[in-house]
């Protein structure tokens, strides 16, 4: 049988269960789905009646700048927001500009994001040293 490893973010010393604990996939994929989604609307509007296969470009670019700008603000971005998530450093601070630039960047590319360790981290979150928890 194999390792029992105990829940997940107990090796990072986070609670199992409230505030502070890992964020649940679920919760994490819809944060996204809401902040993506709200960058499609924001470029289609700005796009509207002109080169409409521009908008991905676009949605990319608003995304990474959204995302940047309010992690670095309130450690949330509004889909986060929304579902009761933060982005934090693993010694539990807020997580610095350079740290949040770099995890929304990796984000971007997507492959980091969808590779997770046994806590849930995915590469993007282990590569800079923040953890996604519930607020």
């Amino acid at each position: 049988m194999g390792a029992d490893f105990g829940y997940r973010g107990k090796r990072l010393g986070l609670p199992e269960e409230g505030p502070g604990s890992i964020a649940g996939t679920g919760r994490r994929l819809l944060a996204i789905i809401i902040d993506w989604m709200l960058c499609y609307l924001i470029a289609y509007a700005l796009i509207a009646g002109r080169d409409v296969n521009k908008v991905s470009m676009w949605v990319t670019l608003l995304f990474f700048l959204v995302s940047v700008l309010t992690l670095g603000a309130t450690g949330s971005t509004p889909g986060k927001k929304l579902v009761g998530l933060r982005v934090v450093s693993l010694n539990g601070e807020r997580a610095g500009l350079g740290q949040i630039a770099l995890r929304t960047f990796l984000l971007v590319l997507a492959v980091p994001a969808l590779i997770w360790d046994r806590d849930g981290r995915g590469l993007h979150d282990k590569a800079v040293h923040t953890v996604e928890v519930r607020v």
